[in-house]
């Protein structure tokens, strides 16, 4: 048995779960053991997910239909993950949106839609879940962040604002929970392939332009985010919080 299957086996509650980086987290965690409630906008999507990952990997999983802008909504899916999976030790905040919108058009209601995914709800989930955190021993707390927190894209200044704050709550909230023996860390993914980067992936110089990039010579998957997300999840992190990972194949390390 590997280390990181003796990590924990509380609960991990996975917004953004029904797609993407999310899902991919969801069954990377499952896959060692830990039951996972999936939570997504799109209802659907999430159970499906979450029969998929039950039936490959054994373990009981939960989802649910919500917008995680809405506290209400929020504090009931705590609630029914709890009776579901027993315990809850942790949580990965993979929700989130884009909408390309410069400065010179940008309105208040995309501002506050994406920073109200983006930023704001993962402050609230974690609100609600903190009685469940402190009461397990190993409780750890992800944030998905994006290069997009260390650089800067003019035509996405409400995305590029958000995941630059996810990176400072990470940070506050590891200060602040740490006496609680709670880490928080954050991944930030670069180009990855997934349902929000579509319309860029399907269109070949796009996609071309994000390879030539990356050191590495290739675009992400959700897979190699759910990895590191894993580990950040594990015991084997177990003196790693307040970071920040980033995933991206190389993109940031050069001009």
């Amino acid at each position: 048995m590997s280390a990181l299957e003796m990590s924990p086996t509380t609960g991990v509650v996975v917004t953004g779960g029904g797609s993407g980086i999310g899902r991919a987290c969801a069954r990377a965690l499952a896959e060692v053991g830990r039951p996972v409630s999936l939570w997504d906008l799109n209802g659907e999507g999430a159970a499906e997910a979450a029969a998929s990952i039950a039936a490959d990997c054994g373990v009981v999983t939960h989802s649910v239909g919500l917008d995680v802008t809405d506290r209400a909504s929020v504090n009931d899916a705590v609630g029914a993950a709890r009776e579901a999976l027993g315990t809850i030790g942790g949580l990965v905040h993979a929700a989130g949106i884009v909408t390309a919108m410069d400065i010179d058009n940008l309105t208040e209601e995309i501002w506050d839609s994406v920073l109200g995914v983006n930023l704001r709800a993962e402050v609230f989930v974690v609100q609600a879940l903190l009685g469940d955190l402190r009461s397990q021993e190993g409780a750890a707390i992800v944030g998905i962040g994006s290069i997009m927190s260390v650089v800067g894209n003019a035509a996405i200044p409400s995305y590029t604002a958000s995941k630059h704050g996810v990176v400072g709550l990470t940070k506050s909230l590891a200060n602040h929970l740490g006496p609680d023996g709670i880490r928080v860390n954050a991944v930030c993914p670069g180009y990855i392939e997934t349902p929000m980067t579509a319309a860029m992936m399907d269109d070949p110089p796009s996609k071309a332009a994000c390879v030539d990039k990356a050191p590495l010579g290739r675009v992400g998957t959700p897979t190699d985010i759910a990895k590191a997300v894993r580990f950040l999840m594990s015991d084997e992190a177990g003196f790693v919080t307040g970071t920040t990972l980033i995933v991206d194949g190389g993109v940031t390390s050069h001009d």
